[in-house]
């Protein structure tokens, strides 16, 4: 792959493209899915592409295939070339900085390949969904369990003389049941995810926490409209953050569609919040030694004391805010909360009465005003107890406010994913449902 991308290059050069970059990537994973002990569908997958970009000057052009024969390799270089003969010129277009490509790879321990059968896959499955169909007899029904395990290589290379490509995999076990009460139903779910397999949790495990957090939201009720603090698990206060990553995101704000454009050096969070990136944290989920554009990752702080220290750029996107890239092209890398000493039974406590969200669901989210409306479930709390399951309500707010009303970090991290937080409390917020 690597002598692939360097010919690439070379074609690229030839044709008369004043700088290039190029990936290829390959894939392979299985995939099982059962439902009440039958075999719903079975995926084997062995996937491959390859993305150019070339730049005459200022001008851009890209192309992609998944067929790496010599002669569609070679089409697909003109084709790019031809692309950016006719594009306009923008003075923002262009490779990374040659000084910031990453001159070393770290090893990072990110490839642990999964020696799975399809036959194992369904016998894994089959016993992650039975745990949670015999856990409480309220369970009547299933969506199935989910059994997945992928593996694969990507390099990447540009005419700064970067080449750079590492392997990596990610497997996952996951299970949705039914359960049904008093003519009522409801749904929820759990999940597991690793780069290395032995780091799964059981499947016993999985099918019974599916089964409990089902069980446990039967009967809910609807609210009436009152202003009250709200947690957030932590298994849906990576939203919240990732809102806020979207509101520092360089493509917003050199658009200026951001509530907090121009908020750099200024109090987005409490005093008490540190925000950062931990690129090279082994096996974890979000980890890489250079970003999409082949330049370095490194550790850095985002909020330091309550205070934005910096942006996620890319070298496009720095360039339009007469910046410097953040080695964030494709995204953070294992976004980070510091968490307190306190549980999610020391917030539900420190709340006293309020409301527990434990799932979200729609897509109102307004990044421009920060004005922020969610359809949500989860648990009502009276002092400091959780007092019975809500269901069919609206959490409702501004993203700017609520960030900055953030009263405590659960220590309950959640690190199934690029971002890395505990539950979340905050002050205030608007719950809306009768």
């Amino acid at each position: 792959m690597e002598r692939m991308v360097g010919d690439i290059l070379e074609q690229a050069g030839s044709a008369g493209a004043s700088a290039a970059e190029a990936a290829v990537s390959m894939d392979v994973g299985l995939g099982v899915t059962v439902r009440k002990g039958e075999v719903e569908t079975l995926e084997f997958h062995r996937d491959r592409g390859l993305g150019l970009t070339v730049y005459f000057g200022q001008r851009k052009g890209s192309a992609s295939t998944s067929d790496f024969r010599p002669d569609t390799i070679r089409e697909t270089v003109q084709a790019a070339c031809d692309i950016a003969r006719y594009t306009s010129e923008d003075a923002a277009a262009g490779l990374a900085p040659a000084e910031r490509m990453a001159r070393e790879v770290p090893e990072l321990d990110l490839y642990h390949p999964w020696d799975l059968s399809a036959d194992q896959a369904i016998e894994i499955a089959r016993e992650c969904e039975r745990a949670g169909l015999d856990t409480d007899p309220r369970i009547t029904n299933s969506e199935g369990a989910t059994v997945n395990s992928h593996q694969g290589l990507r390099v990447y290379g540009n005419s700064h003389g970067f080449l750079g490509g590492y392997p990596s995999s990610r497997h996952s076990l996951s299970c949705a049941l039914i359960g049904e009460q008093g003519g009522h139903m409801q749904r929820d779910y759990w999940y597991t995810v690793s780069r290395l397999s032995e780091e799964l949790e059981d499947a016993d495990a999985v099918g019974r926490m599916a089964a409990e957090r089902t069980v446990r939201r039967l009967d809910g009720r609807r609210l009436g409209t009152r202003q009250v603090p709200v947690i957030f698990a932590a298994e849906v206060a990576t939203g919240l953050l990732r809102n806020f990553t979207g509101a520092i995101r360089g493509g917003n704000l050199y658009r200026k569609s951001s509530f907090l454009l121009d908020h750099l050096g200024k109090q987005v969070f409490p005093e008490f919040m540190h925000v950062y990136e931990q690129p090279h944290l082994p096996r974890a989920l979000g980890s890489a030694p250079f970003d999409n554009e082949g330049v370095a990752t490194v550790a850095r702080d985002l909020v330091t004391d309550g205070m934005l220290q910096g942006y996620i750029l890319d070298s496009y996107s720095a360039r339009k805010l007469g910046m410097e890239t953040t080695g964030n092209a494709g995204g953070v890398h294992n976004l980070s909360v510091d968490t307190s000493d306190r549980d999610i039974h020391d917030l539900i406590r420190e709340m006293g009465t309020g409301l527990l969200v434990t799932e979200l669901m729609g897509q109102g989210v307004n990044l421009v005003t920060g004005d922020y409306s969610r359809g949500a479930a989860g648990f009502w709390v009276e002092n400091g107890q959780i007092q019975y399951p809500v269901e069919e309500i609206t959490v409702a707010g501004n993203l700017k406010q609520m960030l900055l009303n953030i009263v405590a970090i659960g220590n309950d991290l959640e690190t199934r994913g690029n971002i890395r937080t505990g539950s979340i409390l905050i002050e205030s917020m608007t719950v809306a449902g009768e």
